[in-house]
């Protein structure tokens, strides 16, 4: 059992949990709690697990699958709550290998309905997005180089397991992406409050992208320039936008709903 903090593979681990850069570097990130890591062997890309010591002792013996093919050690409870990215963690917690995929690989599948990410930021919002374009039945996902990791623990909590079902890619120009969307005849709209059509007026029963802008900025005017045309969502009140992950939800779900002939 390893029970000090000065260990070399808890260092390692920290250095996972709080930096993207070194996440970059080892191609592996943390996914924290029994369902994730669960998911994360279920897909092969669990590449050890930690468990604390009451967890270990409670639980251990239905690990046993999972234990007798993968790398793993039990630490103490104030090592793995320095390890730990939760407040009150479940007590396991993996390292897994990054899913890649490439522009490529999302243009390729059937559906052909894209969510574009310019420059988010907020963890929360990434991770909710990632989730619905399951729910919602996406292709893919496809972020700017600025949108936040998506590796991020607070990310890849929020996705709830979506991490390693839904398709996504980095691009390092969001603006020639969408160029290359369009010349697939793919037709790519963005979430604008001035000028633009109201959300649900576009036909998106056949291949589209949407574009959803940094929370702070919007879309930036690069990115606006190359849209197919701008949409808005109608709010009431005095609010001057919808959350991120909402205003993507909203749309990704339009795009559902008219994909299955305009029935609420």
């Amino acid at each position: 059992m390893i029970t000090s903090e000065s260990n070399g593979k808890i260092k390692e681990i920290v250095k996972l949990q709080k930096s993207a850069r070194e996440r970059r570097k080892r191609k592996c990130f943390l996914a924290e709690g029994v369902k994730m890591v669960r998911e994360a062997f279920g897909c092969g890309k669990l590449r050890a697990i930690y468990f604390s010591e009451k967890f270990w002792e409670s639980r251990g013996q239905d690990w046993q699958e999972i234990t007798g093919r993968v790398v793993w050690e039990v630490v103490s409870e104030p090592v793995f709550h320095k390890i730990a990215d939760t407040v009150t963690p479940q007590g396991v917690l993996g390292v897994v290998e990054m899913p890649e995929h490439h522009l490529e690989e999302l243009l390729d599948d059937s559906r052909k309905a894209y969510i574009l990410l310019d420059d988010v930021r907020d963890p929360g919002n990434l991770g909710t997005i990632l989730r619905t374009a399951e729910g919602a039945g996406m292709s893919g996902v496809i972020m700017s180089r600025e949108t936040v990791d998506l590796f991020n623990p607070k990310v890849v909590r929020a996705t709830m397991g979506a991490i390693f079902r839904v398709p996504f890619c980095y691009e390092e120009n969001l603006a020639r992406c969408i160029g290359a969307l369009k010349s697939a005849d793919i037709p790519v709209y963005g979430t604008m409050m001035d000028g633009s059509t109201v959300y649900d007026a576009p036909d998106y029963t056949g291949p589209v992208g949407i574009v959803i802008g940094n929370e702070a900025n919007g879309i930036s005017d690069e990115v606006a320039e190359s849209l197919t045309g701008g949409i808005r969502i109608p709010m009431e009140g005095m609010l001057e936008s919808l959350n991120a992950s909402v205003a993507a939800g909203v749309l990704m779900y339009e795009i559902a709903r008219q994909r299955r002939g305009g029935s609420s």
